[in-house]
């Protein structure tokens, strides 16, 4: 490709996901990016065509500033999801919904013909009873899980989107349902959020080790994950083709077995209700970060077939859920559990319960 390159605005791009994706545009030399988020990196080096600028969503003039970011791009992906603080329903639902708007609104004023959202599997809510491993793909109804804002907040900006496609026939509208999103650098992230004291190196080091010899999972769980650059590259598809329309996006379904498997270990199967109590207790006590809404997530999210990201896109993924897991292990028994506390945007993150 020659000329003046392809630009592309991504919103949120330094988070989980937008370094998957910068990693995936870095490798097209007719895109050029503008990274927009609230705190670019200090260096402000980034692989290919990229610029950063700084952008908070919720200020009074977010819509006119990224309006004028969006004059002469092709397309904008919207990645920016608040997830932190978990415990706290009112900050990330402004900033994930109104921020929504905010680019909405801008991509309206700037006549962007291509939009991406990064939505979330979790929009298919609970799975049908009894059936963990039934694969649904994007025709499967759109319903919030009612005990998880941040299913409620994924499907409220489905909503905002399927208005603004009404509004906007000419605009290619994609929407990108991605399971739980993995790299080995957030695990920091992960585990300040969702684990805390309740969950010790010494136990993270055990299990990657091996050392732990069952390992005590909730009854008929089935977990997907999908790397971050793998999903970067369905997004870079995406744009390749200006392909519109709802694309899954996951590497393949494991269960208990499966998972234990990881650690060298075997599954233990707990009874949800169990969990659940503990999880909530471990919770109100401030030592464990997840919430029973963010399990209940886990436990009930349906699998998702992902035949159209790889039919349309050409896509598959590299990393598996299992070795997404090991990563996601590896990381975490490496990790200082007290390394900070900056709020974070990552998109695909579940978020508070």
């Amino acid at each position: 490709m020659t000329g003046v390159p392809r630009t592309v605005v991504v919103v949120g791009a330094s988070g989980t996901v937008g370094s998957g994706l910068l990693a995936a545009l870095a490798e097209r030399p007719g895109v050029a990016v503008r990274a927009v988020c609230r705190h670019p990196p200090a260096n402000g080096s980034t692989p290919g065509r990229a610029t950063w600028h700084a952008l908070d969503l919720l200020a009074d003039d977010a819509a006119d500033r990224l309006a004028e970011l969006l004059e002469g791009a092709a397309a904008v992906v919207h990645l920016a999801w608040a997830i932190q603080p978990v415990g706290d329903s009112s900050t990330p639902r402004s900033t994930d919904l109104d921020g929504t708007a905010a680019v909405l609104d801008a991509a309206d004023r700037a006549d962007v013909g291509h939009l991406v959202f990064l939505s979330s599997q979790a929009v298919y809510g609970p799975h049908a009873p009894g059936e963990p491993e039934r694969p649904v793909d994007e025709s499967w109804p759109v319903r919030a899980h009612p005990d998880s804002a941040y299913s409620r907040d994924k499907v409220a900006a489905e909503a905002m989107l399927d208005g603004f496609a009404d509004d906007h026939p000419g605009v290619a509208v994609t929407r990108i349902r991605a399971a739980l999103v993995i790299r080995a650098d957030a695990a920091a992230r992960m585990r300040r959020l969702f684990l805390g004291p309740a969950v010790p190196s010494v136990l993270l080091r055990a299990l990657r080790a091996g050392r732990v010899p069952l390992l005590p999972l909730p009854a008929g769980l089935v977990l997907q994950l999908v790397h971050a650059d793998d999903l970067g590259r369905a997004v870079a598809a995406a744009l390749d083709r200006r392909a519109g329309g709802t694309f899954n996006v996951a590497a393949d379904a494991l269960g208990a077995r499966g998972l234990a498997r990881v650690a060298g270990a075997r599954p233990l199967p707990v009874p949800r209700s169990l969990v659940r109590a503990v999880l909530g207790l471990a919770n109100r006590l401030g030592v464990l970060g997840a919430t029973t809404g963010w399990f209940d997530l886990a436990v009930d999210t349906p699998v998702i077939d992902t035949g159209r990201a790889r039919r349309e896109l050409g896509w598959t993924p590299v990393v598996d859920t299992a070795r997404a897991a090991r990563i996601l292990l590896d990381a975490l028994a490496e990790t200082d559990p007290d390394g900070g506390s900056q709020p974070v945007s990552a998109p695909a993150a579940p978020g508070r319960g």
